[in-house]
């Protein structure tokens, strides 16, 4: 879509080109800020002239740029030293998006929206991911990608900062998940995304986004029975957090949630099981 109130197009190739005053915004892909009219914008800042890696390997940690395309992130799910791989692709594939739209659209992109259906904050969050904000100081700030997400189109930024990259621990990347997304219809946006980690201490973690406003985090120090599984989302899930929207009604989400977060405690348990039967 043209934006006929855009008047100028900049690219930025330092951290001084980020200084943004009244109608300036920046663009990763613009998949989406191209979507729709935005009359409030006058001046646009290319995000891509600072040359930010991807993906940076690290001995502790994966950064992940903000300005990484969808494509390049689903390729991690080839590798086959990392148990949670898959979860790469899998979280891709949730966005309602064509091949076309995943060369272009961003990571950071899709996190700074804050929408309920981000399935990159349904990976973020899943994995333990850090984002790394610059802020106007020179400095730069880190929370989990968990709490940065506030509400829907709503996040912990706050004027003249920047989301640098997510930060996973590869510890996490070395633990079991299991993943499940519903949607009205076979192609359309994400009504829940509830993803489960095994951890190496038999612990159990289950995030639950796209149903509600925000995303939850739910942690066990070891396997919860079904029982307890479903009291818990009861409890720490409120009912008021699930949303209706024009993909699904709260209540819908709120059922097919325990359903998928069943399924995800079976899918974990029973190779948690396994493995134990396995060991010497």
């Amino acid at each position: 879509m043209d934006l006929h109130t855009v008047t100028a197009y900049d690219i930025a190739y330092s951290r001084a080109d980020l200084a943004l005053g009244p109608g300036d915004a920046l663009v990763g892909g613009g998949t989406w800020l191209f979507s729709e009219p935005q009359p409030h914008l006058h001046r646009l800042v290319d995000l891509s002239g600072l040359g930010w890696d991807p993906i940076t390997l690290g001995p502790d940690t994966v950064d992940i740029s903000a300005t990484c395309t969808i494509e390049r992130l689903s390729w991690l799910s080839d590798r086959h030293d990392w148990a949670s791989a898959p979860l790469f692709r899998q979280c891709a594939e949730a966005l309602a998006a064509s091949w076309k739209i995943w060369k272009r659209a961003t990571v950071g992109g899709n996190i700074c929206l804050s929408f309920p259906a981000g399935s990159m904050i349904s990976l973020a969050v899943a994995l333990e991911a850090e984002a790394v904000i610059w802020t106007p100081d020179g400095d730069e700030r880190h929370l989990p990608v968990a709490d940065f997400v506030t509400g829907v189109a709503s996040n912990l930024l706050v004027a003249g900062e920047v989301l640098r990259s997510i930060r996973i621990p590869v510890e996490a990347l070395h633990c079991r998940t299991a993943f499940r997304k519903i949607a009205l219809s076979p192609l359309g946006r994400s009504g829940s995304v509830v993803i489960g980690r095994c951890d190496g201490n038999a612990s159990f973690t289950l995030s639950v986004t796209a149903a509600t406003t925000r995303p939850h985090v739910l942690r066990f120090a070891r396997f919860p029975t079904a029982r307890a599984l479903s009291s818990a989302l009861d409890e720490l899930v409120p009912a008021e957090d699930f949303h209706t929207d024009a993909h699904g009604a709260a209540d819908w989400r709120r059922a097919v949630t325990a359903v998928l977060a069943e399924e995800v405690r079976a899918e974990l348990s029973a190779g948690e099981a396994s493995e134990k039967e396995g060991r010497p």
